[in-house]
């Protein structure tokens, strides 16, 4: 627990700077964070049939861009 005190003359922006250094700091923040956003990890299984599917659909693509069905993709997009 972090606890910050309001010095003498001291401003309220000046007291929020110290408790976000004291926060960071103490790494309580980046374990709030960690918790609150888990992933869980995705199975083995799970990862090949995915790979599997993006090799098959690339594969797919490829195939129709040859035949040119598809058209060229511009990598200049900015």
């Amino acid at each position: 627990m972090v606890e910050v005190r309001k010095r003498e003359h001291e401003s309220t922006e000046s007291l929020i700077r110290r408790f976000h250094r004291r926060m960071v700091a103490s790494g309580t923040l980046l374990a709030a964070k960690r918790v609150r956003f888990y992933v869980r990890p995705k199975s083995k299984q799970r990862r090949r049939t995915e790979a599997i599917r993006r090799n098959e659909l690339r594969l797919e693509y490829e195939r129709l861009r040859k035949l040119g069905k598809l058209e060229e993709r511009s990598r200049d997009r900015l």
